[in-house]
């Protein structure tokens, strides 16, 4: 079986010491894991990473919403430039997030807006963080939707109602560990949408799924989550497998 981590941060610090981490992947039939950026400060680690994994681990440039703060201009520069130096596999990760801090929240629309901008411009797929603030996420990508504009909700915790109008704007569900609580919305959303509309990520460190739920995630664990969905879906992990995959390459340019 070959599967795909649309979003995994393998080169964030919790994992960048641990050598073994991307073969175990690999060994778990996890052969593509798509590393999204988050400032100026994460280039250099994640592409390092992508240049020793050339094959396997696949950068993407943007400015997330976390790091939206009074210099944001100079880092969409930044952003500006990297996509002019090299390939990159999608804009991202980049979106909303409501949850923390409301101080920058029109610097985040205004940097959500602008980086869908350049995906267009790019003919890039998105990447988007949603938290606390899908509606809003959603209400923008159908302004911009020209018809040209696909990409990925990533790390999806919305209601059925939200999954249904991504879906029809064209984009896909990111679904990671999350789907293994017992307090998740998400076998439901899952029921509703089908697998024709949903990747596979574990957005390593954070949120590893049962039995690891609490400990260091990392991209082997992927065929974790695609077993609940296999679950939930009452097929094979196999048909879970070949279905993701076969989204992201719809996605990504690889």
């Amino acid at each position: 079986m070959i599967f795909t981590d649309s979003h995994t941060h393998i080169y964030d610090e919790q994992l960048l010491a641990d050598e073994h981490q991307v073969q175990r992947a690999i060994d778990a039939g996890v052969t593509k894991m798509f590393m999204p950026n988050c400032d100026s400060t994460t280039i250099e680690s994640m592409l390092q990473m992508a240049d020793q994994w050339p094959e396997n681990c696949l950068p993407m440039m943007g400015l997330h919403p976390c790091y939206v703060k009074e210099h944001y201009k100079q880092e969409l520069s930044i952003v500006v430039d990297w996509l002019q130096k090299r390939k990159f596999y999608a804009i991202g990760e980049i979106g909303l997030d409501y949850h923390w801090d409301l101080t920058f929240k029109e610097q985040q629309v205004e940097s959500f807006e602008t980086q869908i901008d350049l995906a267009l411009q790019y003919d890039l797929p998105v990447v988007i963080h949603s938290r606390e603030s899908t509606a809003d996420c959603i209400d923008i990508v159908r302004k911009k939707q020209n018809g040209k504009l696909k990409g990925i909700f990533h790390c999806f915790s919305g209601t059925i109602e939200e999954a249904q109008q991504i879906v029809e704007l064209g984009f896909y569900l990111g679904i990671g560990g999350v789907v293994t609580y017992k307090k998740t919305n998400l076998p439901e959303v899952i029921q509703a949408v089908s697998l024709a509309h949903i990747v596979l990520e574990t957005d390593a460190p954070y949120l590893a799924p049962v039995p690891y739920r609490g400990k260091r995630n990392e991209s082997s664990y992927i065929p974790i989550i695609a077993a609940k969905i296999a679950e939930v879906l009452d097929i094979s992990v196999e048909e879970v497998a070949a279905a993701t995959t076969a989204n992201n390459q719809k996605i990504f340019p690889f």
